[in-house]
């Protein structure tokens, strides 16, 4: 892991090797607890992994937080799948993952970075993030299938 190793302090490091990621930890965060991701199965996570650019936050060996940036590397970025561990909250980790994104070499001079989020506002506002305005906010479409992570038995209903 130490060659990817991209930032590291005293305690912590980040790391963007895909397989350092610990699968498991990942998978546990965003199906059991990420209101975003539920019930997500273990190979799409396994899956989008392999197509990002991916930041692991590690303490030690231990993987404490995550993020993935879907990406051209030359006019766009999704971020996706931001979390740190609840145990180590509190600790400028969030803000220091977001740092380490903004400063990656292969997301510099992008026209347009996007993300959804329903609480942490206020950690993107610091890295220069704003809300879509309302007259752009008329120009964005999407298909979402917001129950396509539970079997299809649970499904609502079309």
């Amino acid at each position: 892991m130490n060659n990817s190793v991209i930032a590291q302090n005293a305690v912590y490091s980040i790391t963007t090797d895909p397989d350092a990621m610990d699968i498991a930890t990942i998978h546990r965060y965003l199906s059991e607890e990420s209101y975003w991701a539920k019930h997500i199965p273990i190979a799409l996570v396994q899956k989008s992994i392999r197509h990002s650019l991916c930041f692991g936050v590690f303490d030690g060996n231990k993987q404490v937080g995550f993020a993935r940036v879907i990406t051209d590397k030359t006019c766009f970025a999704y971020l996706a799948d931001v979390f740190i561990l609840p145990a180590y909250r509190g600790q400028g980790l969030s803000k220091w993952l977001m740092g380490t994104i903004h400063a990656h070499p292969d997301l510099q001079g992008l026209r347009r970075w996007m993300l959804f989020t329903k609480d942490a506002h206020g950690l993107y506002s610091q890295f220069g993030w704003e809300q879509m305005p309302d007259h752009l906010t008329s120009r964005i479409m999407q298909i979402h299938h917001p129950d396509v992570y539970l079997p299809s038995d649970q499904q609502a209903a079309e």
